[in-house]
């Protein structure tokens, strides 16, 4: 999907369409733009000068995402709002909304599988499709199913995606970045040298910052540099897995194919705050919060079909060190206030002295909520730890 949190938001402001745009910093207790919507009008009403502005920003937050003409000031996901806020001052600051996301998600993705039913989900935002037996799917390469499920994503949504069609999920996964917003790229195993080999090894799926870094330290730049390199000479400086693969990749193998079906092995939820909060002082907030990251993993559960047993916490302090603790119970559960319950022991095992950066819920040992096993009562319970102390429950 294109930008998808910033196109979702521009479905509520369309008077932002073709503005620098960021969202980031979580919902906050009131978006006080909101409550500028004059009366009788809609969100599209809204004033311009009525929204937040990202050079009146202050706070710790980072972008979760950019429309186009914010990225075109070097503002992109992942980077500190306060230092995108030097680079576009102008750019409008929106929160975050992870509930409107995952509704325009589930949207977008029953449109794809009522087409192309063998769907891989990778994501919120991202899908792998085998067109292979699709009637129609190898009409002109695939770009005539890519423009249906990009017509019908977009009467349906009201949302653009570019799509990348190839004879793998590698060189597919490439290819759909070649011509976004709302772009289709066709690339076939001939055109390996003209298309992939050009391009910096950090567009291979799999090759991070570290990889790529080392890379360069050897001259090899581009996936073509990459591919004139000796499979054994890789397999020498990067080890018998890495070497190897990356040899493979070089040259456009992946056979890997399309997973419809993937077990979830956890469910979470997490938020960093604004500001640093404390177990006594903010005791009340953290409270509310705490029941509220439990209870959406509750519905998250629910909604997938899943159930689980060992229910964790994960704290990380304002020195940026991380604490985690778990519980595992006598029986599986998808229920909020009993997920709050067990959350709520491992917290009485964590040292709270230290102001808190982050708050996170997981649930683990996940089931199918009808499944035999779900109703059964299951040894248990026991704990797991990453540290020692005890410490007050907010």
């Amino acid at each position: 999907m294109d930008a998808f949190y910033a196109s979702v938001e521009l479905l509520r402001y369309p008077q932002l369409k073709g503005l620098p745009v960021v969202i980031g910093g979580g919902r906050r207790r009131e978006d006080e733009v909101l409550r500028q919507v004059p009366e009788g009008g809609t969100l599209a009403d809204i004033p311009l000068a009525s929204f937040p502005l990202l050079k009146d920003y202050a706070g710790r937050g980072v972008i979760t995402t950019a429309t186009y003409p914010a990225r075109a000031f070097g503002v992109g996901s992942a980077m500190g709002l306060m230092k995108a806020a030097r680079l576009c001052p102008q750019a409008i600051l929106l929160p975050v909304d992870f509930d409107e996301y995952r509704r325009f998600s589930r949207a977008f993705k029953k449109v794809i599988t009522d087409i192309a039913p063998l769907m891989e989900d990778r994501g919120v935002d991202e899908v792998y499709i085998d067109f292979t037996d699709v009637p129609g799917g190898q009409r002109e390469g695939g770009r005539v199913l890519a423009r249906l499920i990009q017509k019908s994503i977009l009467q349906a949504t009201g949302l653009t995606c570019s799509i990348g069609v190839a004879p793998n999920k590698l060189i597919a996964k490439m290819a759909s970045e070649f011509d976004k917003p709302n772009g289709i790229s066709v690339v076939y195993e001939e055109d390996l040298q003209t298309r992939i080999w050009p391009l910096p090894c950090r567009k291979v799926n799999g090759i991070g910052p570290k990889a790529d870094a080392k890379l360069q330290q050897h001259g090899i730049h581009t996936i073509g540099e990459l591919a004139a390199r000796e499979r054994d000479w890789l397999i020498g400086h990067f080890g018998k897995a890495t070497g190897a693969w990356m040899h493979e990749v070089a040259w456009g193998r992946d056979d890997r194919a399309v997973v419809t079906e993937s077990e979830p092995v956890s469910m979470s939820r997490e938020t960093t705050f604004e500001r640093d909060l404390h177990a006594v002082r903010d005791r009340s907030e953290l409270g509310s919060i705490f029941t509220h990251l439990c209870h959406k993993v509750a519905e998250d559960l629910r909604r997938k079909g899943y159930k689980g047993r060992t229910i964790g916490i994960k704290l990380r302090y304002d020195d940026f060190k991380i604490a985690t603790r778990d519980q595992t119970l006598g029986h599986y559960t998808d229920d909020g206030p009993a997920i709050r319950q067990a959350a709520g022991q491992c917290l009485r095992r964590v040292p709270l002295e230290r102001p808190l950066r982050l708050l996170g819920v997981r649930v683990g040992g996940l089931v199918r909520a009808d499944s035999a096993e779900a109703g059964r009562a299951v040894p248990g319970p026991h704990t797991g730890e990453s540290a020692g102390a005890t410490g007050s429950l907010f």
